[in-house]
């Protein structure tokens, strides 16, 4: 029998990228629900998987965007049941937030593919496969390490670059779902925010074009192997 698995979507081109086929092969179903648009707390509570995805809006800005109230709520009761959460950058913020973390903007943004430094933790965990691995940043905003969470990744400007709670809580900072084939989207979508901060989508694209292929394949695995976990 099949799995359902929902994505929360934040803007349509971050989707759970190559991701889809990890779902696939270990048997889910997987279905958007459009954050601001969609009810999610019904389909938050009723998956057998939620994946939280990534957007350009801050945790902080409820007032500009209400809807962050309830999806946060909806977070939080998915983890206080302990059902299978997987969030990506402003994903795994709103995980934090939920967790009673403080979200704010960092020292300075990173965009672009670079490595993360793994704890002990990390070492142990499904993430040991980017042990020296570029992944892709896209983020200005960092997080708190929740309490009762374990640190898994960091960064010199993001120290909390992933957290676990348990076997079934994972929250990512960076993208490794990304599929690189699809960058082109990302780099339109985020056309002024890289103009903002001076970098070139050429340097970006190159960059996907070099390194994405190795990411992507880590991307899957974590992610088969966090599933397998999750379900013991």
């Amino acid at each position: 029998m099949s799995k359902r698995a929902i994505a929360i979507r934040h803007v349509a081109f971050e989707d759970a990228g190559v991701w889809r086929e990890s779902l696939a092969e270990r048997g889910y179903d997987l279905a958007y629900v459009e954050a601001g648009v969609d009810a999610l707390d019904d389909a938050a509570r009723e998956a057998d998987l939620l994946i939280v995805l990534g957007g350009p809006i801050g945790v902080y800005e409820t007032g500009a965007y209400p809807f962050l109230v309830d999806e946060i709520a909806a977070v939080r009761r998915r983890l206080e049941a302990k059902a299978p959460i997987l969030g990506v950058c402003l994903g795994a913020q709103l995980m934090a937030a939920a967790l009673g973390a403080r979200v704010a903007p960092g020292p300075g943004k990173e965009i672009g593919y670079a490595p993360v430094e793994l704890t002990d933790a990390g070492r142990a965990s499904p993430l040991a496969r980017l042990e020296g691995l570029p992944v892709l940043h896209w983020h200005g905003d960092a997080c708190e390490l929740p309490a009762g969470a374990a640190r898994l990744a960091s960064t010199p400007l993001c120290p909390v670059q992933a957290f676990s709670v348990g076997p079934r809580a994972l929250a990512l900072q960076f993208h490794v779902e990304a599929d690189p084939r699809r960058l082109e989207g990302w780099l339109v979508g985020h056309a002024v925010e890289l103009a903002k901060a001076g970098l070139d989508p050429r340097a970006l694209r190159a960059d996907a074009l070099r390194l994405g292929a190795a990411t992507a394949a880590a991307g899957r695995a974590i992610l088969s192997e966090w599933l397998e976990a999750a379900s013991r």
